[in-house]
């Protein structure tokens, strides 16, 4: 989120999380633009702090923020880094293919998953989907949550083929990078809810 009325309008659709790109991205906000944005915002909706590869002063610093009820770590992180931090983190696998899924075992620290698509060196924001037939066979303890390139097109399909917990929307519910289409977030959640 990078825009109030996207959160408001959001807020109005019963949407469980709201997520803040810390990292590199054209949707990036900073630590302060999001303090900004999670000002007054209703109790029992989540937080959450996207990260790329951080490192442990910048997790720290995020942390001490208190803005966040979760942190999204994205790339080739130290597993430890993972360990008994005070809030709930996510770690997201960025898949192309099988193999991408044998990163599993290293950060089972996580509190969750997230399965987003790998494109190049692209971790995810790339608005397009992932060959879900590769999590047919996946046997996991913790519930995940999918990403990539869901939208009001294929978010039902997604649904029925995954046995995912939650489902994580950006790109293809936008008009541009950061700014959210509201007929299109309003179609998909209709679809979810549904």
């Amino acid at each position: 989120m990078t825009r109030r009325e996207d959160i408001e309008f959001a807020i109005r659709l019963k949407v469980n999380a709201l997520g803040f790109i810390l990292a590199e991205s054209p949707r990036k906000v900073s630590l302060e633009d999001a303090r900004f944005l999670i000002e007054g915002l209703p109790p029992f909706l989540s937080r959450v702090a996207v990260v790329v590869n951080p490192a442990a002063g910048e997790l720290e610093r995020i942390i001490t923020s208190r803005l966040f009820d979760y942190i999204q770590i994205h790339g080739d992180v130290d597993p430890e880094l993972l360990k008994g931090l005070p809030v709930k983190t996510i770690k997201a696998v960025s898949i192309a293919g099988e193999g991408d899924l044998e990163e599993l075992g290293r950060y089972a620290e996580a509190d969750y998953f997230l399965f987003d698509t790998k494109a190049g060196t692209m971790m995810g924001g790339t608005g397009k989907s992932f060959d879900w037939g590769l999590l047919d066979n996946l046997k996991l303890d913790k519930p995940f949550i999918l990403a990539g390139g869901l939208g009001p097109d294929n978010i039902k399909a997604a649904l029925a083929m995954t046995r995912a917990a939650a489902v994580d929307l950006n790109s293809k519910v936008e008009s541009s990078p950061g700014v959210k289409d509201h007929r299109l977030l309003l179609e998909t959640v209709e679809l979810i809810n549904n």
